[in-house]
């Protein structure tokens, strides 16, 4: 692992941090052309992609009902159990995060609000190459149904024999999936957000994958909705002197195991500490299956920071902004609210991460990258869209319309003003004063942009109204 010495009043800049950044352009131009085969052929450009890079010849895309119905019958009971605890724990947190519509009226009459509608189909991308990943189904099929979405479709990489893994597909089951399609890579994206002859397009793709898949999702994002660019997976561990060297290093090594691209970084102020959990690695990895893997993340992607002190380390941890963070230190909970860029935070030393990728319950699909910075982990949220609501009642036209005015003078809309202008004629002087015949001929820029004084244009077209009645009176 590289190691940056941070002296006093020294601050990590991203400079020191081993990101490849976007997504290479090779890939993009591969990726493009891919979408632009499916988009042109549909099934049989899918049949060619699956054959060139599955190594699958693939006649039929989805999985029959009965092969779904029967996932649960193929599996050992401690799995399944597993399977069935993970999904309540993951329902039961996205559940509090079920948003409702609401509207409010003001004192005038006017009533605004939100209105709160699932996406009707989502589709959600499982990986399946380098190992297999139910729980990445759990955790996106289960929040898009607890948002009520009404199809969701998983796709995911065919097999060898062009099936699909018994562990996948029984979590499909437990989640509630609709439909399962075996194919993977950019063209599944492809698929889902354009279409083709067997799979009918979505309107929000969400799920991780390699660098094909966020390539595709990037490109076809704004035709279809997305979560996020997902990259490699990463973690950060903020450690002290209380911390147990060979727990961090366990800890390090859980997300270097998934792909050698996965960055792992150590913050710590204490040199003699991180030399402890590299000593500890080394015995560690030595027996580890997927040892290769884990050297090479750890070897290229391994950072380890030594701050001064606690406050220059937790400036780091902003800095990585990491998709995990874990607090081994004694204040754990104390340094919580210091923390502000991370996807998802394991508080003290019994928080082990991968609890929180399988059955703790909040989403494990995070932002990557830095992006933590601004973005948010999976939630119900994902598969929701917010319409505003916007009711006027004439008194409310009244008291908006010369505010309303003002600004769209100042903006050079003329038809803006006059939207709202023709509307207060109308209540000032009758329905027939708005006819053809009476405006022709009229000043209409007079009814856009009448000269309001501010007293008017602060409390509305109804004060002015009142002393012309006054007036009259």
């Amino acid at each position: 692992m590289k190691t940056v010495q941070l002296g006093a009043g020294e601050r990590l800049t991203v400079l020191n941090l081993n990101r490849e950044g976007a997504v290479p352009l090779k890939i993009t131009r591969a990726a493009q052309d891919i979408i632009e085969g499916v988009r042109a052929s549909g099934d049989e450009a899918l049949r060619r992609y699956c054959k060139d890079f599955d190594g699958v010849e693939v006649d039929e895309f989805r999985l029959p009902q009965e092969r779904i119905d029967a996932a649960l019958d193929n599996i050992d009971p401690a799995f399944l159990a597993a399977l069935e605890k993970a999904a309540e724990q993951i329902r039961d947190f996205h559940q509090r995060e079920v948003q409702q519509s609401w509207f409010t009226t003001r004192a005038d009459g006017t009533m605004l609000g939100v209105k709160v509608t699932p996406v009707r189909a989502a589709g959600i991308y499982v990986p399946g190459g380098r190992a297999q990943y139910p729980s990445t189904v759990l955790m996106n099929a289960i929040p898009a149904k607890v948002a009520g979405v009404e199809r969701v479709v998983m796709v995911t990489p065919p097999q060898r024999d062009g099936g699909i893994s018994p562990y996948t597909l029984a979590a499909a089951k437990v989640a509630g999936v609709d439909e399962v399609y075996t194919v993977g890579g950019a063209q599944a994206i492809a698929a889902l957000a354009y279409g083709t002859q067997s799979i009918p397009r979505v309107e929000k793709i969400t799920g991780p994958g390699n660098a094909y898949v966020a390539a595709a999702k990037r490109l076809v994002s704004g035709e279809v909705g997305i979560d996020m660019i997902a990259g490699p997976s990463e973690v950060c561990v903020l450690a002290d002197a209380s911390a147990n060297p060979a727990v961090v290093a366990a800890d390090l090594m859980a997300q270097a195991e998934h792909d050698p691209l996965a960055a792992c970084y150590l913050v710590t102020c204490d040199a003699q500490f991180a030399t402890e959990v590299e000593r500890a690695v080394e015995v560690l990895v030595a027996q580890s299956p997927r040892e290769d893997i884990t050297r090479t993340s750890l070897d290229n992607e391994g950072v380890i920071v030594v701050a001064a002190d606690m406050d220059a380390a937790v400036d780091a941890v902003n800095t990585i902004a990491p998709e995990h963070l874990e607090l081994h230190c004694e204040n754990a909970m104390g340094l919580l609210g210091s923390i502000r860029n991370a996807g998802a935070i394991f508080v003290g030393a019994w928080s082990s991460e991968p609890l929180g990728d399988y059955v703790a319950g909040p989403n494990h699909t995070l932002p990557t990258g830095g992006t933590a910075m601004f973005s948010s982990p999976l939630s119900v949220d994902d598969f929701v869209k917010r319409s505003s609501v916007i009711c006027y009642t004439p008194q409310g036209l009244m008291n908006d319309a010369p505010a309303t005015q003002a600004m769209a003078r100042r903006e050079g809309l003329w038809a803006h003003a006059l939207s709202a202008g023709l509307r207060r004629r109308v209540l000032q002087q009758g329905e027939g004063s708005v006819s053809a015949d009476a405006l022709q001929g009229e000043d209409l820029t007079a009814v856009a942009w009448p000269d309001d004084e501010a007293a008017v244009v602060m409390r509305g077209a109804a004060l002015d109204a009142a002393a012309r009645m006054d007036k009259e009176a």
